[in-house]
């Protein structure tokens, strides 16, 4: 390694000479070094080479610009005639060799220690004898290797760390994971992770900011009051703001009395407007009965015509006097005229808004075009008014349950003959009905609907309408693609072995009648003759022929409430070698829903039941027979358990719905109740 020193360093300290022998070059040749005359001083700068300066002090150096070997070397250098003593103890014996190319140079010469250097200890730096530590000669680069720089570890920043590098829809999905879309009962605190998250640091809060705003729940007056306040302070997050919940709203939670809710005045007409204002992107408005006379016209307006990202509305339960009036004032009133010829909702729900006129809703669907999830149950709809929907909808939610001035010829033209619902959208589909109050569809009816029904439907409810075993082939094909169905009124429980297994041949079953006969006789003489054994073996191809063609169901959910007294009959269901239903060939299905005459029976006992491996469930006035998991219903052992989400549940989990969702959330409040609490 090259050890490079500056002349300065041939001057012993406080100018003492010291009597040395001169030093012995290995090269050939001496090699004289080159005087430090005031004509280097002031030579011409060279090019791009960097020379040592011939003054004494430390690494001094100078840039050039024009290289000097450019031009031949004239003058001879000069004898050096100063003593080898002011050089340090051992580096007197220390041996310069030129660079080849220039002999005469010293630009890039090279010191080599001498044979006997012992070592950095006796060198001498700037008057000290021994140096103790390789620092010194480093910071004077005199050090054959250049020490590496230290790699400084980067510093914390701020908002640097992994999680918060991720895009803001990735940590947005995230942070909704800790989103509580039901609020707790009362007046809880609720979503404090939430709250923590906010403090934690400036793009975790932004992205918390925006989840806590997206979707606002409102379970009582007071958190109204307080969001409609902090947005007023900070309308920019009035603009984060998708969708207002009223599902969960209790008045009482707060009052006791309507009258003490009214002088609170957090929830009024005027308030909510004011909150509509400040939000001006919602896409997302669910009301239901209790703010119904909160809405007035102005509201309903700004909900149907002042927004332009709106999608979704939900008046589900809303009958009050005052919202009849507010509603068909601002939809007969309204100018249809271009640009307002249809309006952007795309999600509609008047679920029993039984106050509303026929002419109103004929004037609301008829301005529609892009609708896909339409609940009209209990509503006056006419034939009229259905068919008013625009060809360009797509409607693939259809509840038009209790609708009682509908008739079956116009339903069943709908399904099969308007654009709407014969493009092969149609997912959902309720046609029930009260039996004991009205029948829309009789038998003839009911047979002539079930080959118009799409191969798209996942779920179809004809309940209250009259069947026969006639139409148990007519339902077997919709069984290869239905998850749900609702039966009418009409049929045994042993009908039902229809939809899950194969009929026998009609002469098979002849011939075992024969058989069990012979043997109660107790003839001897009863074997089969040549021609007999020739006929059952056709018998058997058969049956296998049809046992190989048959394909499996898909029905998780049948609702078998129609079926009253003697219809279902407890040992009937419980004799497994008669009916199916119980049985494991009836898998995946996993839940029955059974009448209140049945469910009072169960109520008894149904230890039957429990051995079978199926359960009871309850909720409000409805009652299921449900499958205990890992007891034959495909959804024990290793497979994973069906939760039974669906994407056209629109994030419920159970089965038998009976409103339409008009948004993707957690079903609770008032929407669950009228899911699955409820009667129709």
């Amino acid at each position: 390694m090259a050890l490079a020193l500056s002349p300065a360093a041939n001057t012993a300290p406080n100018g003492l000479a010291v009597d040395c022998r001169p030093a012995s070059y290995k090269a050939s040749a001496e090699v004289p070094e080159p005087s430090s005359s005031p004509k280097l001083m002031n030579a011409r700068s060279s090019f791009s080479s960097i020379r040592e300066d011939d003054t004494h002090l430390a690494q001094a150096f100078t840039a050039s610009k024009v290289s000097r070997y450019s031009k031949p070397q004239t003058d001879q250098p000069a004898h050096d005639d100063r003593l080898p003593s002011d050089m340090g103890t051992m580096v007197q014996h220390a041996e310069f060799f030129p660079p080849v190319t220039q002999p005469t140079s010293r630009l890039h010469g090279n010191w080599f220690p001498a044979e006997n250097f012992k070592g950095w200890k006796q060198i001498n730096v700037r008057g000290r004898l021994a140096s103790r530590s390789f620092s010194d000669l480093a910071s004077l680069s005199l050090a054959w290797d250049t020490r590496p720089v230290p790699v400084r570890r980067p510093s914390k920043v701020t908002g640097d760390s992994p999680i918060e590098r991720l895009p803001l829809e990735l940590l947005s999905s995230i942070i909704n994971l800790l989103l509580l879309d039901v609020p707790p009962n009362g007046i809880t605190k609720r979503n404090m992770d939430l709250m923590s998250l906010l403090l934690t640091s400036k793009k975790i809060h932004g992205a918390t900011l925006l989840t806590l705003y997206r979707q606002i729940t409102i379970p009582h007056s007071k958190i109204f009051q307080k969001f409609l306040a902090h947005v007023s302070c900070h309308q920019p997050l009035g603009t984060l703001v998708r969708r207002f919940d009223f599902c969960h709203f209790n008045p009482s939670t707060l009052f006791e009395t309507a009258s003490e809710r009214s002088q609170a005045r957090n929830l009024t007409s005027d308030t909510l407007l004011q909150a509509l204002d400040l939000t001006p992107h919602l896409q997302e408005f669910l009301a239901q009965e209790h703010i119904d006379d909160d809405l007035d016209e102005r509201v309903l307006r700004k909900l149907l015509f002042g927004f332009e990202r709106i999608q979704a509305l939900d008046f589900c339960g809303c009958s009050a006097a005052s919202f009849r009036d507010a509603f068909t004032s601002t939809i007969l009133s309204a100018d249809w005229s271009p640009p307002a010829a249809a309006l952007r909702i795309r999600r509609l729900s008047l679920h029993r808004c039984n106050t509303l006129a026929p002419a109103v809703l004929e004037a609301l669907l008829a301005h529609l075009p892009d609708v896909t999830h339409l609940d009209l149950a209990g509503t006056r709809l006419t034939d009229a008014a259905l068919a008013a929907i625009p060809p360009s909808a797509r409607i693939s939610h259809l509840n038009l349950a209790k609708c009682n001035n509908l008739s079956a010829g116009a339903i069943a033209r709908f399904v099969s003959a308007h654009p709407a619902a014969a493009g092969g959208s149609l997912v959902w589909l309720s046609l029930a009905t009260d039996a004991r109050t009205h029948e829309i569809f009789d038998a003839d009816a009911v047979r002539t609907l079930l080959p118009l029904l799409p191969a798209s439907l996942k779920s179809l409810s004809l309940k209250g309408s009259r069947m026969d075993r006639s139409h148990i082939p007519l339902l077997r094909p919709l069984t290869k693609h239905l998850e749900e169905l609702a039966l009418g009124r009409g049929l045994g429980v042993n009908d039902t072995n229809g939809l899950f297994v194969p009929d026998e041949p009609a002469q098979q079953q002849q011939q075992q009648q024969q058989q069990e006969e012979e043997e109660e006789h107790g003839g001897e003489g009863s074997s089969l003759s040549d021609g007999d054994t020739a006929s059952t073996s056709s018998h058997s191809s058969r049956q296998q022929q049809a046992l190989d063609e048959w394909v499996p169901h898909t029905l998780r959910y049948l609702d078998l409430s129609d079926m009253w007294h003697g219809e279902l009959d407890l040992p009937t269901l419980y004799n497994t070698a008669g009916c199916a239903l119980l049985t494991s060939t009836t898998a995946p299905l996993e839940v029955v829903e059974v009448s209140e005459d049945v469910a009072r029976r169960l109520a008894k006992g149904h230890a039957p039941l429990t051995r079978l491996g199926w359960r009871v469930s309850e909720l409000g006035s409805r009652t299921w027979i449900v499958r205990v998991a890992g007891s034959g219903g495909g959804s024990g052992g290793t497979a994973a358990r069906d939760t039974g989400a669906r994407w056209w549940k629109m994030g419920a989990e159970n089965w038998g719905m009976r409103k339409v969702p008009v948004a993707r959330a957690e079903v609770g409040g008032m929407y669950g109740s009228y899911m699955f609490a409820r009667k129709l």
